[in-house]
């Protein structure tokens, strides 16, 4: 895919997919090392005892190196701006999520949180998507449709901005975000984060997306840390070609042109 393409797709449908973003062997020893923190026998679907399993804060030596491939960098570079983002070394959290009986909890629509304000038990965004530069989705199973990929609501980057800009800097939680989120984006399609392991989604940090129950046989494993940011967003730059796409998708939604520009 080449820059202007990533670009385009980015803006438009609030996300684009990088097919092999992440080596294959670097993708098997994730995932491998994955298996071994659940506790659970790959072969031995009677050890999978529970929907979810929740791992975080992973960080040998393929987690480190999962997130630094050319592709990845290129593609922050584009869609941030080139310095304007700080290098991952490990991934988190992993909602892994097992085929089992029991309906898993947490599947409503919203966008991430990513800073927690004192005395907030919940994790708050504002306009300028304070402490997350990108949301990103790294496969490191086989997904396919019935093996409770995300939901995404193709496009629904461009109807957050609006919910958000009434609650101004300070910005607002997950619960208060949710019911205005869900409502705005309800006309968009719907897209699954289906795929191979290795291949990543780029997300904007204000794309409506959803879990959803597992119905297939084998367990998905996917991580879905930010990419963080290493200045914060500027919706008022006096170089507006400076705006990253990002910030254009921001802007676009509160429905203030910009114009969009490429690196080379």
């Amino acid at each position: 895919m080449d820059d202007t393409t990533l670009v385009s797709l980015f803006l438009r449908d609030g996300f684009v997919k990088l097919e092999g973003a992440v080596a294959p062997r670097v993708a098997t020893d994730c995932e491998r090392l994955l298996w071994r923190e659940t506790g659970c026998d790959p072969e031995d679907p009677a050890t999978w005892t529970q929907p979810v399993h929740r791992v975080a804060g992973m960080a040998q030596g393929p987690f480190a190196a999962a997130p630094n491939s050319p592709s990845l960098h290129r593609a922050y570079d584009l869609l941030v701006g080139a310095g304007r983002w700080e290098p991952r070394y490990s991934l988190g959290t992993f909602p892994l999520r097992f085929p089992h009986e029991e309906e898993p909890d947490g599947t409503g629509w919203h966008i991430e949180g990513s800073y927690l304000p004192e005395g907030e038990s919940w994790y708050f965004t504002n306009l300028r998507s304070r402490g997350r530069a990108l949301l990103m989705l790294f496969l490191f199973s086989e997904v396919g449709e019935e093996d409770a990929p995300t939901r995404i609501r193709v496009g629904s980057h461009l109807d957050a901005p609006k919910v958000l800009e009434e609650y101004g800097e300070e910005g607002a939680s997950g619960p208060a975000l949710a019911p205005g989120l869900e409502a705005a984006s309800a006309h968009r399609p719907l897209a699954l984060a289906t795929g191979f392991p290795g291949d990543v989604f780029l997300c904007h940090p204000f794309l409506v997306h959803a879990a959803q129950p597992h119905h297939g046989v084998r367990p998905r494993f996917m991580a879905q840390p930010p990419l963080m940011p290493a200045v914060p967003y500027d919706l008022e730059r006096a170089d507006r070609s400076a705006h990253s796409p990002v910030e254009v998708a921001i802007l676009r939604g509160l429905g203030r042109d910009a114009p969009v520009t490429v690196p080379r």
